[in-house]
């Protein structure tokens, strides 16, 4: 079948509007119709080479949609049924996904990033020319995308699907940090280290759970003001005051827990320094694997510290997903706040703004495929 897709050429380039032919669905597959996807920085980051994906590539993977086409092993799932994709993984084969880790999969690289099915085979083509596929199993820049049927997380049929994708990876790393990977409680503290809509899901999910107090931190006024909003207690201009001075400034003890979603050397260390003893950082930014982060080994042997890594917020994407549906139709969680909408053709566009900080996560509607059936 022919499609339309944004494929990624070259690195720091435009990705360019072209037809492929994609593969029907294999028996542990479905097809989807796109209905919208979401930017994430993670798909400029790759579009970048910040890891070496190989190219040309398929990127996306906020994907949702309505299921076209089911393999004979997709147990579960039918035509029609509304779907969110997730992350790909091996499905149960390492020690990490059978304890249900599923994000700490042994074989998350080379499913995600690697540009095909774990045999190495591709979905898509142009022509003559294999244009790879799958990335984080799905590559939903794109008006169709094959994926594996377990990471299609059936959703309400009544929920606004063209709002959806963004569950499927930074809406729940946020959220999943705090709710699963810290278990932030009541009366607690946390600090947010940048407010992109990673750190603002983070921030709803903090208010949500109740915790005492919410700062964030980031350089963009406005991303500030919706945090406040969205339920931070404080904000810090990280142009104007250097964070550690303003959290210990309002808890001079520190906080009992800090999230960092920059990967930002500076802002890692600030992130620690501001923890209270005992307490932990969480580290979601996407760094290159060169990057390296400085901090006082003696702060974190003096007052117990933790520091820790969070893939997907350590959620259960079938779980979590339906959860902040239903919470953000009671008013609880609205990421609708977070979102702006652009035509598929714009792509371009919404990429820009996504990183000029202008608009928090733009949401790719495709034409046709729009409206919910």
């Amino acid at each position: 079948m022919k499609i339309r897709a944004a494929v990624t050429r070259a690195s720091h380039a435009p990705m360019s509007l072209e037809t492929l032919e994609i593969e029907a669905p294999r028996a542990d597959e479905v097809l989807i119709r796109i209905s919208a996807v979401g930017v994430c920085h993670t798909d400029i980051a790759m579009r970048d080479q910040l890891f070496p994906v190989p190219q040309p590539i398929v990127l996306g993977h906020e994907g949702a949609g309505v299921i076209e086409a089911v393999g004979s092993d997709a147990a579960g799932l039918a035509v029609g049924d509304h779907v969110v994709m997730s992350y790909a993984t091996c499905g149960g084969e390492c020690a990490q996904c059978k304890c249900a880790a599923y994000s700490y999969c042994e074989q998350s690289f080379p499913l995600n990033f690697g540009g095909a099915r774990s045999d190495g085979t591709t979905s898509l083509a142009c022509g003559t020319e294999r244009v790879h596929s799958h990335f984080f199993g799905q590559s939903s820049f794109a008006e169709y995308a094959v994926c594996s049927a377990r990471q299609a997380v059936k959703v309400p049929k009544d929920a606004p699907l063209e709002l959806l994708g963004p569950l499927g990876c930074g809406v729940t790393t946020g959220a999943g940090a705090v709710i699963h990977a810290l278990d932030v409680g009541v009366g607690e503290s946390i600090a947010v280290f940048g407010v992109g809509s990673v750190g603002l899901s983070a921030v709803m999910a903090a208010r949500l759970v109740g915790a005492g107090t919410i700062v964030a931190i980031d350089v963009n006024l406005r991303r500030l003001a919706l945090a406040e909003e969205l339920g931070a207690t404080h904000i810090v201009n990280a142009r104007t005051r250097e964070p550690e001075a303003a959290i210990r400034e309002a808890l001079p003890g520190g906080v009992r827990f800090a999230l960092d979603t920059t990967a930002q050397p500076e802002t890692i260390r600030a992130a620690i320094a501001s923890l209270s003893a005992r307490g932990t950082c969480g580290l979601l930014g996407a760094s290159a694997p060169t990057d390296m982060a400085c901090f006082s080994p003696v702060d974190l042997v003096s007052y117990g510290k933790s520091v820790r890594g969070i893939v997907e917020g350590d959620a259960v994407p079938a779980i979590l997903i339906p959860q902040l549906i239903e919470l953000q139709r009671q008013g609880r969680f609205p990421f609708d706040k977070l979102v702006k909408f652009y035509p598929f053709e714009a792509i371009n566009e919404a990429i820009h703004d996504a990183e000029t900080g202008n608009t928090v996560k733009p949401i790719l509607l495709m034409r046709e495929n729009s409206v919910s059936s």
